[in-house]
């Protein structure tokens, strides 16, 4: 008796999910609870082990193609059993709700009420998932036009994308028309661009795509689409943050815990969230969602493969050796690849310490549907001058050497106004400063 391999809901809001990497192929003989597939979300990837013993019978879904929860991703059963030629249809997965029970808008919930796909000519286009229906809507796709890759030629996220781009690099050119009054285009701009192909050497190579850089890429053109990005610039003195950091750190490492600077930042933003919630917000059709906890997502690089944003949820209950502690331990798991799609998800403020490669100070972009992210620069000793009076109470200033770091706030101006956004990062400011 077969059985099927379905792709499972990885998490509470995941709704679908990447094949990257097929660890065994059709015809091998695999045990049950062996590792079988390798499955992306939300740059989590996740091995999918076997869940029975048995042959390989069949593949459906090919390395590269995302499909929703509920897909048949293959059979196993024994040689000679039958299997279906094309995978049988099978029931979406539920749709996550809006938000959890603590109030918060998910990363996902755009999905909750896809977008209507386009209809065309009442031409029957077979199973369109809710993130191909939204990117269609979105970039004005007739989805009869693009070809589908994926099993019994369903259209694919990467189809349509494949398909957007490909309009928007093919601009055409176009002849003058007949009777024109001006100066003909090839007068202006020279002649008709020649179809020959670009030689080899300047070519370049090309990349291919995984999984993660085109997961960062959609997020990122997405954000800069949704949100009016506004950055404000303030800097902080860490004096304080130093001292109390080199007093603590080793009864923190009697603890195991690596007391890092993001801690501090982490703190500070919580208390500043605390006194600003518009901040710890998200935009919808509806009104603004104020976010009951504060969940902080603090982006950790992967080197070549990108970056990741774990999440610290509930940040607002947590102490500055628990902070400490729960970012060494999600820090040290996103190097290693072995989160799951739920702690990478939830967030509703983010911070990304760019200083750590040499930054002064940086623009980042906001992590959707969040709406605001907390850029941190390179600490770096500067002079500075410090104000004071003299004896007879005239003001009298100095210089001093100081370790100074930038801090960015990027917000979304739709939410938050300019003065707000400084308001806030001036109590991030003030909380670093004062450290006791």
């Amino acid at each position: 008796m077969t059985t099927e391999v379905i792709m499972p809901k990885l998490g509470e809001s995941v709704v679908e999910g990447t094949v990257t990497k097929w660890l065994r192929h059709q015809d091998d003989r695999i045990e049950e609870f062996e590792p079988l597939v390798e499955i992306n979300t939300d740059k989590v990837d996740t091995e999918v082990p076997s869940p029975a013993t048995g042959t390989i019978l069949k593949l459906f879904v090919a390395e590269g193609e995302t499909v929703n929860a509920g897909t048949l991703l293959a059979v196993i059963g024994e040689p000679g059993e039958e299997v279906p030629e094309a995978p049988p249809a099978h029931d979406e997965p539920d749709t996550p709700p809006a938000g959890d029970r603590d109030g918060e808008v998910q990363t996902m919930a755009a999905e909750a009420s896809a977008p209507a796909v386009p209809k065309v000519g009442g031409e029957d286009l077979g199973f369109i998932s809710p993130v191909v229906a939204r990117i269609a809507t979105e970039h004005n796709v007739d989805l009869s036009q693009v070809s589908g890759t994926g099993s019994g030629g369903r259209i694919t996220k990467k189809d349509v994308l494949t398909y957007v781009e490909g309009r928007q690099t093919a601009a055409p050119w176009e002849e003058p028309a007949s009777g024109e009054l001006f100066r003909p285009t090839e007068e202006i701009f020279g002649k008709k661009p020649s179809a020959a192909a670009e030689p080899a050497a300047r070519a370049g190579t090309v990349l291919p795509l995984d999984a993660v850089r085109t997961q960062i890429a959609e997020h990122m053109v997405r954000s800069k689409r949704t949100s009016a990005h506004v950055t404000t610039l303030m800097e902080a003195d860490l004096g304080r943050v130093i001292s109390h950091r080199k007093a603590h750190k080793e009864s923190f490492g009697r603890e195991g815990v690596n007391l890092t600077f993001t801690a501090y930042f982490v703190a500070a933003a919580v208390e500043a969230l605390k006194e600003v919630p518009i901040v710890n917000s998200s935009w919808s059709e509806e009104g603004i969602v104020l976010h009951k906890a504060a969940n902080i997502g603090v982006a950790v690089s992967l080197g070549e493969a990108g970056l990741i944003v774990p999440v610290l949820k509930n940040a607002e209950q947590l102490s500055l050796l628990a902070v400490a502690k729960t970012l060494n331990d999600l820090a040290e798991r996103a190097r290693g690849h072995k989160l799951v799609p739920d702690e990478v998800q939830g967030g509703t403020f983010t911070i990304t310490n760019h200083g750590v490669s040499g930054s002064l100070f940086a623009t980042p972009i906001i992590n959707q549907p969040q709406c605001a992210i907390l850029g941190v620069g390179v600490l770096q000793k500067r002079p500075v001058v410090i104000e004071g009076m003299s004896p007879s109470g005239e003001p009298e200033d100095s210089l001093a050497i100081r370790p100074m770091v930038y801090l960015t706030l990027t917000f979304d101006h739709r939410i938050i106004d300019g003065a707000i956004g400084d308001h806030f990062l001036g109590i991030v400011v003030q909380r670093l400063q004062s450290w006791t």
